[in-house]
């Protein structure tokens, strides 16, 4: 990072946030890539998954969910316009479009609480490190060109992945010789139905015809047997014509199939499965694998990097001394397999770990009476009370 940038304006409160943040969480969009269906659809799936994660406040020493003021922020409205679903699929998206997501914490002037956490467009903000060291974020607001400094713990920032730790660079533009590859394909086979790429057939005659003589017959053929309303209509050929249709081999229709190798590469570039994008084989079971692997190693080190971020910056120094953690639930991720996780709560309550409420929580549904207690079953029994236990059932068979 450079260290020469001298912002005009120092550090500031700001007044009224709304009005001079007012059209700032939108910048240029990459278009151009979104435009491309598999981009498209990696985006959709990714910022949808992080959208639907709950959020929660958690004790780490207890592992007890909390009431906390934030959760108000958090879960209900974390600015005036948008829901939590929304306000985390934007962020998310400048994420992967951008490298970089950024939203600012609007603080209470009396108490320092977050009051409101609102997107801007990595476009209009730049991390710029003084010359001790520190950590700041220089905004330009791209109506009025007014410039301000903001402190490290009044921008949350989320990155993708980063060569010096500070900004990340994004998904396009380390997959654009892909993207750009899979695009020249995309408009070449547009070229290719459209406007015709390569030509239908020729006619032939054994007769040799000049310039002038070309162009008439050529012009008489496309007049009779062009356009949809002469589809079909026989041809009646003279001076010793003859048409002969060409028809694409299998080398030259290979172009069509290469854009499943561009899918593929881009598919690997978001850490997307496949199926989810509606591309290659589907499978139940391949498909089960591939979305537990997407949970894991997609989903998981961005939700791990949200939930530091967030408690770093949103709790007070003294909250996470006591062991306070803001997390997200990424149990609705897998919801949709009911199968996998019924036998999952199934294996978890006979071996103690959940209770009858521990798994109605997962579920978003409401304690019952005598739901709290653990259970696990008789048969296993520790190995150095083996012997003893053993003896003792055996001589209670023979009384």
């Amino acid at each position: 990072m450079s260290n020469s940038y001298n912002p005009t304006q120092e550090n500031m409160t700001l007044a009224d946030p709304n009005e001079w943040l007012k059209g700032v969480t939108t910048g240029t969009t990459q278009t151009g890539a979104m435009k491309l269906s598999a981009v498209n659809a990696c985006v959709e799936c990714i910022t949808n998954s992080i959208s639907k994660l709950p959020i929660f406040i958690m004790d780490s020493n207890t592992k007890e969910h909390i009431k906390h003021p934030l959760l108000k922020l958090l879960c209900e409205r974390p600015n005036e316009a948008m829901t939590p679903s929304v306000y985390k699929k934007l962020v998310e998206t400048n994420v992967l479009l951008k490298g970089n997501g950024y939203s600012l914490i609007v603080r209470s002037p009396n108490t320092s609480r977050p009051q409101e956490l609102i997107p801007i467009c990595s476009d209009f903000i730049t991390p710029w490190i003084d010359g001790m060291g520190k950590l700041w974020y220089i905004f330009t607001h791209p109506k009025t060109g007014e410039v301000r400094k903001l402190d490290n713990f009044d921008i949350l920032h989320y990155k993708t992945y980063s060569e010096d730790g500070i900004t990340g660079i994004s998904v396009l533009s380390r997959a654009s010789e892909v993207i750009n590859t899979a695009k020249a394909s995309q408009n070449y086979e547009n070229r290719f139905y459209t406007q015709n790429a390569r030509p239908s057939g020729v006619l032939k005659t054994e007769a040799e015809l000049n310039r002038e003589a070309k162009d008439k017959i050529r012009k008489e053929w496309e007049s009779i047997h062009n356009g949809a309303d002469n589809a079909f209509r026989i041809a009646v050929l003279d001076l010793g014509l003859s048409y002969q249709p060409i028809s694409l081999n299998n080398k030259d229709s290979q172009f069509v199939e290469s854009k499943g190798i561009s899918i593929e590469d881009i598919a690997r570039f978001f850490g997307v499965p496949l199926y989810k994008i509606n591309s290659g084989k589907q499978s139940y079971s391949s498909n089960e694998q591939n979305g537990i692997e997407y949970v894991v190693n997609t989903l998981h080190p961005k939700v791990t990097q949200y939930e530091e971020e967030d408690t770093y910056k949103l709790l007070f120094d003294s909250e996470k001394f006591k062991g306070l953690e803001i997390r997200r639930n990424m149990m609705a991720e897998l919801k949709g397999d009911t199968a996998s996780r019924g036998n999952w709560y199934k294996t978890m309550r006979e071996i103690g770990t959940f209770s009858a409420n521990d798994v109605l929580g997962l579920e978003d549904m409401p304690n019952v009476p005598g739901g709290h207690t653990r259970n696990a079953s008789l048969n296993y029994v520790p190995l150095e009370l083996f012997e003893e236990l053993s003896i003792n059932r055996n001589r209670g068979d023979k009384e």
